[in-house]
């Protein structure tokens, strides 16, 4: 069976009232992606034919996010069999293979336990059915099997006997079914149980009534974890952020403190990299080969080119290019500009909506004043170029290839190409005036009330 004779179905018209969220709670954020675009993402490798997502009414987000992929809405929330019942009509056609049953809130899962279910479903089992092994098994669903160790049932915790609950065996809820029965069993599932609901795991006694065969994969317990709270999203996500940190070092990426980097879904770094302790990537950015990323600096939409150096401290906002071999030091923040090859801006700069050549140098204290409170404009500045520290530029301006900016400018025009800018007040030096001033402001001071002294009674 090729991987494109697969469909999914993710269940995601959870309310998730226990998130106390107006968002949807599979739009909640694992490392800056929603938690179904996770799920999603999990399935692209695959090569899944058609994915459905199931959503509730007023989920028009939800359907936004997942987009292209179509949605199906369950107007009222049945139970889960009811829930993938209603991707029949957007899984219309597909009627050979295999249909996988996701869950939006449970971001964690692996593309490789994703094969080893359709590889077992290769294997003639009618449902495939994802089990786990928790510490405390309580609440869970046991998967019982049969004495050749095919999946018999699944009997909720509620309803099993004490040597059922003894049985450490669980039910994730993730299945992978014969496509052309699946919506024939799932109308054979009724709803005569404590919560009038349909469920999902009563597919399993209605396809070995029919004869056919049903087996368990197993997966680790944390890549099955659903979220369902504000304290299971925090747990998620360093779930994801410790793979991702292995990952990195795995693939000749350097973390000097590994647990205090923190990664976004997208972030690329390439061999050799080096990151230093409480660096912190959003999404959109590339590092490359050699580049080192040093402590306390974050990073968001920007590249990073070949053994240039950023940070301590370094901001990059999106739109930032850092060039190979470029200097972006303490405390300066770069956004909407691209910085050449051997660029220096070492200190206490912010460089916004700029462009700048190769080898000049920025000293601290610049600013590229590129906002007028209407409208952003650009700074220009060519190569070789020697920026004076406490420079303001004001955009848009142009400043030649090989110009020098002095100390303390502000600079309103363009300058041409080897021009020396000198764009501040003229310094006057009055001999001997020091001190006549102090004495006339210590006069204007406004006198301190005295405290009166006060004397300890001694007795005799």
């Amino acid at each position: 069976m090729s991987t494109a004779e697969t469909a999914a179905v993710i269940l995601a018209a959870g309310m998730g009232t226990r998130m106390k969220s107006a968002l949807p709670k599979v739009l909640h954020r694992i490392a800056g992606r929603p938690m179904v675009g996770h799920v999603l993402d999990s399935l692209r490798s695959l090569n899944v034919e058609r994915t459905v997502v199931v959503v509730g009414p007023d989920m028009d987000k939800v359907s936004d996010v997942v987009a292209p992929n179509p949605t199906a809405v369950q107007w009222d929330r049945l139970g889960t069999a009811d829930a993938v019942g209603r991707a029949k009509c957007a899984l219309a056609g597909f009627d050979v293979g295999t249909a996988l049953i996701l869950y939006g809130d449970t971001p964690l899962i692996r593309p490789e336990t994703l094969k080893r279910m359709l590889a077992a479903r290769k294997e003639k089992a009618s449902v495939v059915v994802l089990g786990f092994r928790p510490p405390d098994p309580t609440g869970y669903g046991r998967l019982i099997l049969d004495e050749s160790g095919g999946l018999d049932a699944i009997v909720e915790d509620r309803d099993a006997t004490p040597e059922q609950r003894a049985i450490d065996l669980c039910n994730s809820g993730v299945m992978a079914m014969d496509a052309s029965r699946m919506f024939e069993f799932l109308d054979q599932i009724g709803n005569e149980n404590a919560k009038g609901e349909f469920y999902l795991t009563d597919v399993v006694a209605i396809a070995r009534k029919h004869g056919q065969t049903c087996a368990v994969i197993e997966a680790p317990t944390e890549e099955l974890m659903g979220v369902d709270s504000r304290a299971g999203l925090a747990r998620a996500e360093a779930v994801w952020q410790r793979r991702r940190r292995a990952e990195a070092m795995e693939a000749g990426v350097t973390l000097l403190d590994p647990d205090s980097v923190w990664f976004s879904h997208d972030t690329v770094l390439a061999r050799d990299v080096t990151v230093g302790p409480n660096v912190v990537f959003g999404p959109g950015v590339t590092v490359e080969s050699g580049a080192e990323i040093k402590a306390f600096s974050h990073l968001e939409g920007a590249s990073v080119e070949q053994d240039a150096i950023i940070g301590p401290f370094a901001r990059l906002r999106p739109g930032a290019e850092i060039g190979r071999k470029a200097h972006v030091g303490n405390f300066v923040e770069v956004k909407n500009a691209r910085l050449a090859a051997g660029v220096k801006a070492n200190h206490l700069s912010y460089i916004g909506d700029a462009e700048i050549g190769e080898g000049t140098n920025v000293g601290a204290g610049t600013i590229t004043c590129n906002y007028d409170g209407y409208a952003k404009h650009r700074t220009v500045i060519g190569k070789s170029v020697f920026i004076g520290s406490n420079t303001a530029l004001v955009a848009p301006v142009t400043v030649g290839d090989g110009a020098i900016i002095a100390a303390g400018s502000t600079v309103v025009r363009d300058v041409d190409g080897d021009a020396l800018a000198i764009a501040r007040g003229e310094q006057v030096d009055k001999p001997g005036r020091a001190n006549a001033l102090r004495e006339k402001l210590s006069e204007a001071a406004p006198k301190r009330p005295q405290e009166k002294s006060k004397r300890r009674k001694v007795r005799s």
